[in-house]
């Protein structure tokens, strides 16, 4: 991508310096980084953000539009309707692949998209220790629209607690001392000052929420929510918990509806050059005689499962709830990350945040993972190095 800082880093890396980074990133949290890190940043030009801010701003357009929610109201499953939607989704994240077009260009593809959080405590924090080991230029950056590390957990402060107090504030999720993202859950509490509590904590009087600590119940006022609701409905013998369809007297940051309304569901409804031609499968009138060039996705899956990359006819036949799938161009990740042994391809996930009284999100910040495999994601990168997370730093 930037072909000078990619050189300088890969000449001055070792192996020694690597495992001293990662020492130190562990270090944020003890015992709760439970994902691969990647050996190398990506150097992002001015031109290549540019063309994946603007991809990003003409989706916010959509959603902006009158019609958005009623596009997208069938996108909400009937048992996952939760009361109390907010009219804008707090937290929004654009995934990009970085890929080579048929003129042999380098440009990005908008893979796909979520109104709902990522790692956005522990990526800043990952950033800053990335920047020096990187030894990145001050004039690259991982911020966006000139925010710093201060600026940034400052807003995400004002919108995740706000004028609250913060113990009146919780991190929801299911079982999550045992989730991958954990480490983020804990830089969360400490940059937030917010308790992450389990689903099955929950207490429930009227339509009042608490938990409980040291003995007291104390109130819930709001909910930064991280629980998957897909997630959730795959468990087996999942204690009883309380019912999230009661309408009770909380805010949701970001509302769970909106986890759907902004989804792969949302991608055939946008045209752009950035963003590969996607169809219902449901409404779907013929299948394209080059279905090689397709892949086959399920709407509400997450980290890649149950995706189709090699399509057949028999596949879309089978499918017994056409609902609920997708059919997407395929785009052509580029090996552009040069290695020291095969090259990488490489995602970017932009962040956007939508404060109350914003007419629109901003974006703020990212991350980045790479790959060598098929796909992006742990599994189909075993055994491999210079692959997993990592971050951006855009040429200002």
């Amino acid at each position: 991508m930037q072909k000078d800082l990619r050189n300088q880093f890969n000449d001055f890396f070792t192996e020694e310096k690597y495992v001293a980074y990662k020492k130190e990133i562990e270090g944020l949290s003890p015992g709760n980084l439970d994902f691969t890190l990647a050996e190398t940043p990506i150097f992002i030009s001015r031109e290549f953000k540019n063309k994946m801010l603007a991809t990003c701003e003409h989706v916010v357009d959509a959603i902006l539009n009158p019609s958005f929610n009623l596009h997208t109201q069938s996108a909400i499953p009937n048992n996952a309707n939760i009361a109390n939607e907010k009219n804008y989704p707090d937290f929004l994240v654009f995934d990009f692949g970085i890929c080579e077009n048929e003129q042999k260009e380098i440009e990005p593809q908008l893979i796909e998209m979520q109104g709902f959080p990522s790692l956005f405590a522990f990526q800043p924090l990952h950033s800053s220790i990335t920047f020096n080991y990187a030894n990145v230029p001050d004039n690259y950056s991982a911020y966006l629209n000139g925010y710093t590390q201060e600026t940034y957990f400052q807003l995400l402060k004002e919108i995740i607690v706000g004028d609250l107090d913060p113990s009146n504030v919780i991190l929801l999720d299911l079982f999550p001392e045992q989730q991958k993202t954990r480490i983020d859950f804990y830089c969360s509490e400490s940059i937030l000052g917010i308790k992450t509590i389990c689903l099955t904590q929950l207490i429930g009087e009227g339509n009042k929420l608490f938990y409980e600590l040291d003995g007291k119940k104390i109130p819930i006022n709001r909910i930064y929510n991280r629980l998957i609701f897909d997630e959730l409905f795959q468990q087996k013998d999942l204690p009883e918990t309380i019912d999230l369809f009661h309408p009770w007297e909380v805010e949701w940051i970001a509302h769970p509806n909106w986890f759907y309304r902004v989804s792969k569901f949302t991608l055939p409804l946008l045209k752009h050059p950035y963003i590969p031609s996607t169809y219902y499968l449901n409404e779907l009138k013929e299948i394209p005689a080059d279905l090689n060039n397709y892949v086959l996705k399920p709407l509400f899956s997450f980290a890649g499962m149950g995706v189709i990359i090699e399509v057949t006819v028999d596949d879309i036949m089978n499918i017994k709830d056409p609902e609920n799938w997708i059919l997407q161009r395929k785009v052509n990740y580029a090996s552009v990350i040069k290695t020291p042994d095969e090259r990488a391809k490489a995602e970017i996930r932009l962040f956007y945040f939508w404060k109350k009284g914003w007419s629109r999100p901003q974006a703020v910040f990212n991350l980045a993972r790479l790959s060598k495999g098929k796909m992006i994601g742990t599994r189909y990168n075993k055994n491999k190095k210079w692959v997993g997370g990592t971050v951006a730093y855009f040429e200002k």
